[in-house]
């Protein structure tokens, strides 16, 4: 296995495919994804049932009512841009953050790729964290944020989780966010200010300096952990069509600070 440090943050593994994992390499991946946020596999040479198994030796896999299915392989979601009139829009988000035992981890898998653009970026939630102010850091402990989505048929999913939250594998603290427009009512706090705060801090964890920008190949799978990280697709003067395979490993209950 051969590593390289990303900038800003991450890691790229190459000379290790996915298909030969076993628990040792398992526990391995769950270690550098918790320290490195964001881990690119290049050159992986796989199909949709190896991704499969991959993920499922890290945990339980996890599929949120409303996306789309990937034909023969039900645990994943399809992302893709093909056959769309209007572009796809994308913000900084957390996946599922609205249910009670949000995913540990994301990966995508490439499929189809774009002959120009379409860049996945990621921020760096604990260095967000560390990066706040000492006092705002001790108003937000303990605080919780509700985060809601509507599916198509109109129901409504939603959960509490604490803002500031202790990652499970690396034991610091972690700013757990969303788009603002999947957040509200933050504890204790008049809805109007509630609501900007939320925006205040969501800007600072997504400046641009702080940002991974991963430009995908063919081969690549990317790994993060969604407790630990935001992202968004770029499809900014984008080329062609693109088609990628997501699944998301189920959590456990966020751990407040």
């Amino acid at each position: 296995m051969i590593i390289r440090d990303l900038q800003p943050f991450g890691i790229e593994l190459s000379d290790v495919q996915i298909c030969d994992c076993d628990a040792g390499l398992s526990q391995e991946v769950l270690r550098l994804s918790g320290a490195h946020r964001v881990v690119v596999y290049r050159d992986q040479i796989t199909d949709d049932q190896s991704f499969v198994r991959f993920l499922s030796s890290l945990g339980p896999l996890m599929f949120t009512p409303g996306e789309t299915p990937v034909p023969n392989a039900p645990d994943f979601n399809m992302v893709s841009n093909v056959d769309r009139i209007v572009p796809p829009r994308s913000v900084f988000h957390t996946d599922a953050s609205y249910v009670d035992q949000p995913p540990a981890f994301g990966a995508m898998r490439a499929v189809i790729l774009l002959q120009v653009g379409g860049e996945t970026l990621f921020s760096d939630q604990i260095q967000a964290a560390a990066n706040l102010p000492h006092s705002v850091a001790e108003w937000l402990s303990g605080r919780t944020l509700l985060r809601q989505t509507s599916s198509r048929d109109r129901s409504i999913s939603q959960a509490r989780h604490p803002v500031l939250q202790r990652n499970p594998i690396t034991r610091v603290a972690t700013l757990f966010l969303s788009t603002p427009e999947r957040c509200s009512q933050l504890s204790c706090i008049d809805p109007g200010l509630s609501q900007r705060i939320i925006d205040l801090i969501y800007r600072r964890s997504i400046r641009s300096t702080r940002l991974y920008h991963h430009i995908w190949r063919h081969g690549d799978i990317v790994m993060w952990d969604n407790r630990a990280t935001m992202h968004r697709a770029d499809h900014t003067g984008v080329v062609g069509d693109r088609v990628l395979h997501r699944g998301l490993v189920r959590g456990g209950i966020p751990d407040k600070i």
